[in-house]
């Protein structure tokens, strides 16, 4: 349901009473209608609720038009006399000459993370509207990007950018129009980007296309999409948990029982989540392949490749690892490097002696022996020789990981296709596969009704 703004106490009430604001919060401010809103409904709300809370409004300035500069200036004498810290953030280096929406939303995603670090605030909040949602879900459908329906669920409420910092959407249940009403009763001015309305991109183009009767029906078909994906993902959880075992390192074996789940739905959906982590893409893989897939599971003896990954389904289990193919080329042991998707791999001094490759077959066959008669030795060797290993020159010195156990460089999994970017309508899924790979803990969400198993709880 849209929020009117007439009694503004209660509707900013509506927008912020889910958000843990203890650690402080970082407000996007662009200078347009939405972000300004935000900033003030923002400012009042802290004022009369969580006065201790620390606001720092950001504006990122792209640099892509002359005016930019002189918009962000206008956004800090706006923060000057309502008395909010304010900084910007410059894009800077040479800029594409394609793609420049999704390039510029990068940027902003990673400046504005990279001024919450600095200021100690875990938590981003942008202007985003029901507006935006829509506009979303429409671009979505145009490149069929929503064929298992998960498209369809929008912007999520809350994202996890780089596994560090959540960016929050407390406006998505208000219309542009409303906030603008509001800002036009207080007598505050907001900045129109001409981008905004530029038809040769394709935001514009889908804007002017719809009617406000547009953003009312696609409020349902949003929340209705957003329940099922949520719901998705916990039975996936579920599955993952109950049936999904790694007994030599990259090598994930399924308990038969699995392909005979009565929630076929969560079970694919787990598959598809299991193999982009253990391929490391950043993508799921394609629904109906991967149903495919899953179909042939029981059929007895199977192996097959999807997503970077082997499938080989056998008596004992039905077990997956990363491909030999298309790994990465050896190099040089570096600072810091995110290795085949699949790990974050952090060397304290560099070595000019040292390279990072995979462990390949001779280093894989010894650790195999090591690993025990839990797996059929041709497996373990498989999903070892796929493992990042550190050499000097042509002797193998272990598998990243023993190496670090021991006081060397940090490996750490990643779970490849929320790295970048989770969106809370997937935080019990990536829970589960975070405890299946050893990752580092999901942060908490700073949103109390966020389907997630460790809620925060106003005291």
């Amino acid at each position: 349901m849209h929020v009117a703004l007439a009694a503004s106490a209660e509707a900013e009430t509506s927008f912020f009473s889910n958000i843990d604001f203890s650690s402080g919060a970082i407000a996007a401010v662009s200078g347009g209608s939405d972000s300004t809103a935000l900033l003030i409904l923002l400012k009042d709300y802290l004022e009369r609720l969580a006065p201790a809370a620390r606001l720092v409004a950001v504006t990122v300035d792209h640099a892509l038009r002359p005016a930019s500069a002189g918009e962000a200036v206008a956004v800090k004498a706006l923060c000057g006399r309502l008395g909010i810290v304010h900084r910007t953030m410059v894009w800077t280096g040479e800029k594409p000459s394609t793609g420049i929406p999704a390039a510029a939303r990068e940027a902003r995603y990673r400046l504005l993370a990279e001024a919450a670090r600095a200021e100690g605030i875990g938590m981003v909040l942008t202007g985003h509207t029901a507006d935006d949602q829509t506009e979303t879900i429409m671009m979505r459908r145009e490149r069929n990007s929503a064929d298992d329906g998960r498209g369809l669920a929008g912007m999520a409420p809350a994202t996890l950018y780089d596994g560090a910092v959540w960016i929050v959407r407390p406006l998505l249940d208000a219309r542009r129009e409303t906030l603008r009403d509001a800002l036009r009763q207080r007598d505050v001015r907001w900045i129109d980007d001409p981008t905004n309305t530029d038809l040769a991109y394709e935001r514009p183009r889908v804007r002017a296309a719809i009617r406000g009767e547009g953003v009312t029906a696609a409020t349902g078909v949003v929340a209705k999409a957003a329940l099922r994906r949520i719901e998705l993902g916990e039975g996936a959880a579920g599955l993952v948990g109950s049936f999904a075992s790694q007994p030599v390192r990259g090598l994930v074996r399924l308990d038969p029982a699995f392909a005979e789940v009565s929630d076929r739905d969560a079970a694919i959906y787990a598959l598809r989540i299991i193999l982009a982590s253990f391929g490391g893409v950043p993508f799921l893989p394609d629904a109906a392949r991967t149903a495919a897939l899953f179909d042939r599971l029981n059929s007895g003896k199977l192996r097959a490749t999807l997503s970077r990954v082997t499938v080989d389904a056998r008596r004992g289990g039905i077990f997956l690892h990363r491909e030999a193919r298309g790994l990465p080329a050896p190099a040089p042991a570096a600072q810091s490097l995110l290795w085949d998707g699949r790990r974050q791999i952090t060397f304290g001094d560099a070595d000019a002696g040292l390279l990072i490759a995979a462990a390949g077959p001779a280093c894989a066959a010894k650790l195999a022996e090591q690993a025990g008669d839990a797996v059929p030795k041709s497996l373990a060797r498989a999903a070892l020789g796929a493992e990042p290993a550190l050499w000097r020159g042509t002797e193998c010195l272990g598998l990243i990981e023993d190496i670090a156990a021991s006081g060397g460089p940090s490996a750490t999994p990643v779970v490849a296709p929320w790295a970048h970017f989770l969106p809370s309508f997937d935080l019990k899924a990536a829970r589960a596969m975070s405890d299946l790979l050893g990752a580092p803990e999901v942060p908490r969400s700073p949103l109390c009704d966020a389907p997630d198993d460790r809620p925060w709880s106003k005291t």
